[in-house]
């Protein structure tokens, strides 16, 4: 569980923080996402990258393709909206890729810059934690021995 974390002078929250939310279905960029949340106020940005890798499960993974309800990134907002609230962020940044992706692809790319480190972190792993659990966005992963598996949010 985070911590909430008193405000100090000088270290308020941007006025509006969230500064990139987006479900694309084009290759995603670590400089894009790195920028957005940058904040000459922060002492620390957390950036977190989830790429496709070649296993699940014990099972080596030969395709993978997302997708998504029409209210996910509505959804993100929300996932943003309440780290801002818990944290002291200056900057948040999120993108997630949809469509048919290869082993190494970006999947999704998260960042938060926030006054300290630590606060960084937690807020980063807050919003990577939840925007897996709780946008809808789902996950087809084809097997190469033949099998298949959905996974959703929630």
């Amino acid at each position: 569980m985070a911590r909430t974390y008193p405000e100090h002078p000088g270290e308020q929250a941007a006025q509006d923080p969230i500064r990139l939310l987006a479900i694309r279905d084009t290759p995603l960029s670590l400089d894009e996402v790195f920028t957005a949340a940058g904040d000459s106020a922060a002492g620390g940005t957390a950036l977190f990258v989830g790429t496709v890798r070649d296993h699940d499960g014990g099972a080596d993974v030969d395709a993978l393709g997302y997708s998504c309800h029409p209210t996910a990134e509505a959804e993100m907002r929300r996932v943003a909206e309440k780290v801002v609230a818990r944290f002291p962020v200056r900057a948040l940044a999120a993108v997630h890729r949809v469509g048919d992706l290869a082993v190494g692809d970006l999947a999704v790319v998260v960042a938060v810059s926030c006054p300290h480190r630590a606060e960084a972190f937690e807020a980063c792993r807050m919003l990577i934690d939840d925007l897996k659990h709780e946008v809808p966005i789902w996950k087809h992963q084809q097997f190469s021995d033949g099998t298949e598996e959905w996974v959703g949010a929630g």
